[in-house]
């Protein structure tokens, strides 16, 4: 499936794209190295007693950089894709959390390893200005 909202993208330094996502969604939108993240990601988990995966963690990370989390309004249709987020939203940086995903967008594209566009996000993170 095409999907022209969709860049792919794995900053992975081993090209493993399976149980990292997250690490390589907050690499990107803070561009940092893989390593990097990992090790400040696996540093917050530890403060808090808790997986660096953990969604409480990383959104801690994400705050403490400026990030703020969203809700998406009750109108949207069940079925609203990173495609369809994409779409909506041209321009910004965003990580969006699906279930048993994270998938980074930057200006209405979104980069993953594999084409995720038919994801639903439950919430996402803003970049703010």
């Amino acid at each position: 499936m095409s999907d022209r909202y969709y860049k792919k993208f794995n900053i992975n330094p081993c090209g493993k794209s399976v149980g990292d996502c997250t690490i390589r969604a907050i690499s990107l939108a803070l561009d940092q190295t893989w390593e990097t993240t990992y090790i400040d990601l696996c540093v917050q988990g530890y403060k808090m007693c808790d997986m660096p995966s953990a969604n409480s963690v990383w959104g801690a990370y994400l705050k403490r950089k400026g990030f703020k989390r969203n809700s998406f309004p009750e109108y949207l249709p069940e079925d609203y894709s990173v495609s369809d987020f994409c779409a909506d939203n041209p321009c910004g940086t965003y990580i969006l959390a699906c279930s048993g995903h994270v998938v980074t967008v930057v200006d209405g594209i979104y980069y993953d390893a594999w084409n995720s566009g038919s994801e639903v996000p439950i919430y996402y993170w803003e970049r703010r200005a």
